[in-house]
């Protein structure tokens, strides 16, 4: 298995086919692995697009089922993991690409479009995470009690003491919107973003559809668009659209 490292930090990637980069996030929040691609996705971008594209994905950093660790990074929980995404694309000598991100990669998009705007040519937000005002605390439940334990489990130099303060940064700290960036920061992006509105408690709609409409370059797909088997390969046929029109004139077919 191919690893990128920097220090104490070690993360697992895999890649397939060719053209320009395809960075895709998987979904799971902090237990996002590329396994769950293929079996907790509503499709597996792989499949579909190793075709066209050099689709690239990683396991997050200390993902129980991952391969990927390094530290907690209290103080910077986010731009932690934004290190490792963009020390990635650097590893793989890649300048600029086109990035997807399913649930807590909405988030992870935002601020990777924050940090390297330039070096994200336009980037696909599905099912995205958001907080909703009647569950603020969703997130931080969730993981103190789904991905704390394990992980402190296997790695004896982490205790759940710091667990604690990384998810109170994380997911109490900001607990609004996409929790990387500010209304402010979307309305003035000029990436083009294509938004697949999901519903559920940690995917909320009604912020889906506030980032679609306050960013300028934004586009939405139909919803719902996965409620049924039929209806994905139209949400899959949008995502190829998208991504075609706006990848670099030089790099396409």
């Amino acid at each position: 298995m191919p690893f990128y490292e920097k220090g104490e930090i070690r993360i697992h990637y895999e890649e397939a086919g060719s053209g320009f980069p395809l960075l895709v996030i998987p979904g799971g929040g902090l237990n996002s692995t590329i396994a769950g691609l293929a079996t907790s996705h509503p499709f597996n971008p792989f499949d579909e697009f190793k075709g066209e594209y050099r689709v690239i994905s990683a396991d997050l950093r200390n993902a129980n089922g991952g391969e990927s660790s390094g530290p907690l990074e209290i103080d910077r929980p986010w731009d932690s993991y934004a290190d490792d995404h963009l020390g990635l694309m650097d590893h793989l000598g890649i300048s600029e690409c086109l990035v997807m991100g399913f649930c807590i990669g909405g988030p992870f998009i935002w601020n990777m479009l924050r940090r390297a705007p330039r070096r994200i040519v336009a980037a696909v937000l599905a099912q995205p995470s958001g907080s909703r005002p009647e569950m603020r605390d969703l997130f931080y439940q969730n993981n103190i009690k789904g991905w704390g334990p394990e992980l402190c489990a296997r790695r004896p130099d982490i205790a759940m003491a710091t667990v604690d303060a990384f998810l109170n940064k994380m997911y109490r700290s900001n607990a609004d919107f996409v929790f990387t960036v500010t209304r402010d920061f979307v309305r003035d992006c000029q990436t083009p973003v294509l938004v697949l509105p999901d519903d559920v408690p940690a995917h909320p709609y009604a912020v889906a559809m506030e980032s679609a409409l306050l960013a300028p370059n934004a586009q939405v797909s139909m919803y719902p668009w996965k409620d049924t088997k039929d209806k994905i390969p139209l949400a899959v046929r949008h995502i190829r659209t998208f991504l075609r029109a706006h990848q670099p004139a030089t790099a396409a077919r």
